[in-house]
């Protein structure tokens, strides 16, 4: 009798252990009501350590491969995963700019010091032109947070006019001085940065009153209409939202902003990019699955006052934030970029899917040498990070069409608590390709997905790709840049409807049917 049951038991256990490592989901093919907007996956360039100079600007005369002074290797990988936007000068940075600094011939251009990162000196070298003809080299669409802490209305809106202004005036002929005869084409405009603390340490209120000023004379010139972003929260603060929401007419604002880091534990301890722990892996990517909280709490202000949804969420800096690498300036937020990076991106970008009826704009910070970078630099070498290969990877589902997906996933515990052990999201792309991407945070198991296709036709298993590595830790070095790369995925199989697939642990994984 013990020893049947025993064996019951131990049946049960083996049983319970293997669920463990199941999951199913359900994608409705024909569903599809909301579009992914490609400017999801925007990136971000400050003034800050090495992210500008010695990272994007090495200057013409560089024996560094360059076009117009930013590297070619940097253009080339950018282009490469067809990124949809940039955003520049800052950040902090921005609200401590002014523009005319940066334009003109270089050696006239005055220097300052850049004092909230590093205290170092700004030559200005690279400004205005210099950035507007990158984004024309990339063929990205440029994003502009102008200056409200320590600027005024007249130097925002001087700055739209020169920019985008194509008939007589001062600007625009100031513009042509400088060797630019035709306007750029700018869109999206920030309207300050952070002006809850490093913009200007202001009240909501106080903030709200000067977005109206700045709005109303940041003006449309000829056929270039003007996306205005206000400058929203700190991560939680759903009365700032508010705040926007109510203090701001609606026809005067086209998007309100949303800024909220990845930390390990708190900003007193934000843990390090490598060398972590198993509890330190935990703990960030539980707080990175928190971004759907934020945002869910967000988007029901904003239906609130906004029920049609005509105002985006722009989600314009956001990934992970870690202490510096150590002998590093502290001042330059220089971060090594992990397997564990690539792992959070990916939840967090199908948050955004998810949330893709309200989201419009997303910015990860920052491009490169800085925080969640997608390229680190040194001398004439260059490095894609495993941050890089998700915006590679995940590049099939910009302006998709969103499909509903029900997700059924076993848990990942540790600490006494428990998150889903995968993030999962799906689109349809305009010519009928559906793109359906996993991501297994779970670090020691694989998992088995029997995803249910409902509304399936014709539909066949085209190819896959995969991101992992030996351990969640892995990273990309200047001596060894291949650790964690994309690599085809054969582990999948399509019959009656129904995708199986075995997710490796710690992995992303994308799909293509057709």
């Amino acid at each position: 009798m013990k020893k049947f049951i025993l064996s019951t038991v131990c049946l049960v256990a083996s049983t319970f252990c293997f669920a463990q490592n199941k999951a199913d989901a359900v994608v409705h093919l024909n569903q599809g009501q909301h579009q992914i907007s490609r400017h999801i996956y925007g990136q971000f360039t400050e003034h800050l350590g090495r992210c500008i100079y010695d990272g994007l600007w090495v200057g013409e005369k560089s024996p560094i491969p360059n076009v117009n002074g930013v590297r070619k290797d940097i253009i080339d990988a950018l282009k490469e995963i067809k990124v949809p936007n940039l955003r520049w000068p800052g950040g902090c940075f921005a609200d401590e700019y002014h523009w005319m600094d940066g334009i003109g011939p270089r050696e006239k251009r005055p220097k300052m010091v850049n004092t909230n990162w590093g205290g170092v000196v700004e030559d200005n070298s690279f400004g205005t032109h210099e950035f507007l003809n990158l984004c024309e080299a990339i063929g990205t669409e440029p994003y502009i947070c102008g200056n409200v802490g320590s600027g005024t209305v007249e130097e925002m809106s001087k700055w739209v006019e020169y920019i985008t202004s194509e008939g007589e005036s001062p600007m625009s002929n100031l513009r042509k001085q400088n060797g630019r005869e035709k306007p750029w084409k700018v869109k999206f405009w920030g309207v300050g940065n952070e002006n809850w603390g490093c913009g200007g340490n202001m009240t909501a209120e106080e903030y709200a009153n000067q977005y109206r000023r700045y709005a109303t004379f940041c003006r449309d010139y000829g056929s270039n209409k003007l996306y205005k972003i206000a400058g929203g929260p700190n991560s939680t603060d759903t009365l700032w939202m508010e705040t926007m929401m109510k203090d701001i007419p609606h026809f005067m604002v086209k998007g309100i902003s949303l800024h909220n880091y990845t930390l390990t534990y708190n900003w007193e301890n934000k843990g390090a990019a490598t060398g972590f722990t198993e509890d330190d892996y935990f703990s960030l990517l539980s707080n990175g699955y928190d971004m759907n909280k934020i945002v869910s709490a967000h988007c029901a202000v904003m239906d609130k006052f906004d029920p049609k949804k005509e105002i985006g969420l722009v989600v314009d800096e956001w990934g992970a934030w870690y202490n510096v690498e150590p002998g590093t300036n502290p001042g330059f937020l220089y971060q090594q970029n992990t397997l564990r990076d690539a792992l959070l991106a990916g939840v967090i970008l199908n948050i955004f899917h998810q949330h893709c009826d309200r989201i419009r704009i997303a910015n990860i910070a920052q491009m490169v040498n800085v925080l969640q970078a997608l390229f680190l630099t040194k001398d004439d070498k260059m490095i894609l990070t495993p941050t890089y290969y998700v915006f590679d990877m995940y590049k099939v589902h910009q302006d998709a069409t969103m499909l509903p997906l029900e997700l059924n996933s076993p848990a990942y515990s540790r600490q006494g608590r428990q998150i889903k052990a995968v993030s999962a999201s799906a689109s349809k792309d305009v010519n009928g390709k559906i793109h359906i991407s996993f991501v297994n945070i779970d670090p020691e198991k694989a998992i088995e997905i029997s995803c249910n296709l409902d509304g399936v036709t014709k539909e066949k298993l085209v190819s896959g790709n995969v991101i992992t590595a030996p351990k969640v830790d892995t990273f990309n070095t200047f001596e060894n840049p291949n650790q964690v790369t994309l690599k085809e995925f054969k582990d999948a199989k399509l019959k009656n409807g129904v995708l199986e697939l075995k997710l490796p642990a710690k992995s992303l994984v994308t799909v293509e049917l057709n």
